[in-house]
């Protein structure tokens, strides 16, 4: 028993000997290194302080400028006065200047989405990529919109594969709106290249995947041609 104990007693002692030297040792370290701490916490204060210094102070202000901006440029294009949707009116900045100046906000990041459909709609194809690639949104049925259009302009281009990378990527989203209506597009363009296996698997994935779509409605019609030409 008195083993035992004494044993015990000693273990006890080497913890709290052990834990007594890493508590000394910890001190030691902190007065070593008291300036090196200290300056690190300066500098992640520094960047905290700035950081929502940022946001209140420059974010948030330029954000709502550009928002303002851009309300004006979307009426106009709703209207489908692209050439002032474009270059503005005199009093408010077209689409192409929200894009240059805010381009780090989310408007002037719509701004490229706009910008692109106009390019599209007016046939300047590249012009039409180049701005929906500076196009970045959260929202998923914006972006699979942005590029399916891309899709759209490059096949336009008569760039098919492109095309149907862009559609891919749009199809990604997996939605009943836009997802079948790109893969009816990726379809068409698979045709063209005579690829007709891989087409009737989009149209057969519209037919099995998305029975409330619009392109549901038709879609029987594309799978028997195909399957007529076997």
């Amino acid at each position: 028993m008195n083993t035992e104990n004494t044993e015990n007693s000693r273990t006890s002692e080497e913890k709290n000997f052990n834990v007594g030297e890493l508590v000394t040792n910890t001190e030691q370290f902190v007065e070593r290194n008291q300036k090196v701490i200290i300056a690190i916490i300066c500098v992640v204060a520094l960047c905290v302080v700035g950081y929502f210094a940022y946001k209140h102070f420059y974010s948030v202000p330029r954000e709502e400028s550009a928002q303002k901006e851009l309300f004006a440029a979307q009426r106009y294009f709703e209207q489908e006065d692209y050439d002032k949707a474009l270059k503005g009116d005199g009093k408010h900045q077209g689409l192409l200047s929200i894009k240059d100046e805010y381009s780090s906000t989310k408007a002037g990041k719509l701004a490229a989405y706009y910008i692109g459909c106009i390019y599209l709609n007016q046939g300047e194809f590249q012009k039409a990529i180049d701005n929906l690639s500076d196009f970045s949104s959260d929202d998923r049925i914006m972006s699979s919109q942005a590029k399916a259009m891309t899709g759209d302009a490059y096949a336009e281009l008569n760039q098919l594969d492109k095309a149907i990378s862009a559609y891919q990527d749009a199809a990604k989203a997996d939605n009943d709106l836009t997802t079948p209506f790109v893969l009816l597009k990726m379809g068409q363009i698979y045709e063209i290249q005579k690829k007709n296996d891989k087409a009737l698997e989009c149209y057969k994935k519209i037919k099995q995947q998305y029975p409330s779509s619009m392109e549901y409605r038709e879609i029987e019609k594309y799978i028997s041609r195909l399957e007529a030409m076997k």
